[in-house]
């Protein structure tokens, strides 16, 4: 029998690219206070067609600067996580669910969040301090573990994972799957590690970095595999490596969300892949199923409130994927 490799539909939405965080590597921060009008986030929602994810990403406690705090005080709202909620309203009421990568948050604001997010994210990327983070608050180790371990208390379905190739050693990698495994196994809440390869972006102080090796991709998965709990799926991004079999091979069991919609706005050069080429490139060996931003065990487990129940049980199969009829 073929093994189940899962998959998600989405459409990117970058609220803002302000961002507290400058990471050596990122070409996603601008830093301009531009925030997406209510009526931006609409229009791009209304030309989804078969997506059942809305996938909300901007920088990091934007709200830090005056740009956008003026701007969230003209429309009435006290934070950016108030106006990501609503965000997250608008898009339940186009018939998808959101899943919010916000970086690091306070217990309370994730707590707000979980009521209107199918699913929420945090990438640990390593877990330990990196020059490549040096101007980075957001990224010290201990206070996106913070975020993460609370999100384990509050029951909400969160993807993390690793970035690899930005200065770390092998051994660090494993050190911070270490961790990821630690929490995954204490709360439950982790539905899936992603091992993301590291991406040079012209422009940035790393542009001239090495992409890692393939080999190091499936030394990592093959740990991830090893140390998490059989219930956490290992993710890989399609738009990032050449050939996923070997990574599969290697216990790789999910490739993400991917769009028809909105680029991938992280990595804007590499383009989504077809899912048809995909899927032929398997050779039968391995079948892709779509599934919600929230995973088929956690649907099965109902790790859901009432604002995303009515559309979480009409896109779910009785075993939790996307139900196709």
């Amino acid at each position: 029998m073929p093994v189940i490799v899962t998959y998600s539909r989405n459409v990117f939405i970058p609220l803002t690219r302000t961002c507290r965080n400058s990471c050596h590597y990122c070409g996603f921060r601008k830093n301009d206070g531009r925030v997406m009008e209510s009526d931006e986030v609409s229009d791009l929602l209304k030309k989804v067609k078969n997506s059942t994810e809305a996938l909300f990403t901007f920088g990091e406690r934007p709200d830090e600067f005056k740009e956008v705090k003026e701007w969230l005080r003209e429309r009435g709202y006290g934070s950016f996580v108030e106006y990501v909620y609503d965000m997250n309203l608008l898009a339940i009421e186009n018939g998808l669910l959101p899943h919010t990568n916000a970086g690091v948050l306070e217990r309370e604001e994730l707590k707000m969040l979980k009521e209107v997010n199918a699913s929420m994210g945090l990438m640990l990327e390593q877990a330990v301090e990196l020059e490549c983070h040096s101007e980075s608050p957001g990224k010290k180790p201990e206070v996106r573990i913070r975020t993460i371990k609370d999100a384990g208390k509050l029951r909400i379905p969160f993807t993390t994972g690793i970035l690899i190739g930005i200065g770390e050693s092998r051994e660090d990698r494993y050190y911070s799957l270490e961790v990821i495994a630690d929490m995954a196994d204490n709360y439950g809440h982790v539905q899936e590690v992603i091992i993301q390869n590291f991406s040079p972006k012209e422009g940035t102080e790393m542009e001239s970095w090495k992409e890692p090796e393939l080999s190091e991709m499936i030394d990592a998965v093959r740990y991830a595999r090893k140390v998490m709990p059989e219930r956490v799926a290992i993710q890989v991004p399609p738009n990032l490596v050449s050939d996923l079999s070997p990574l599969l091979d290697s216990g790789a069991r999910d490739i993400g969300g991917i769009s028809e919609v909105t680029p991938d706005y992280i990595n804007p050069e590499h383009p989504w892949p077809d899912l048809k080429k995909i899927e032929r490139s398997l050779n039968g060996r391995y079948v892709l199923r779509e599934r919600l931003p929230i995973h088929p065990l956690f649907v099965r487990e109902r790790w859901y409130g009432e604002k995303l129940a009515h559309l979480i049980e009409a896109y779910s199969d009785e075993e939790g994927y996307r139900c196709l009829k």
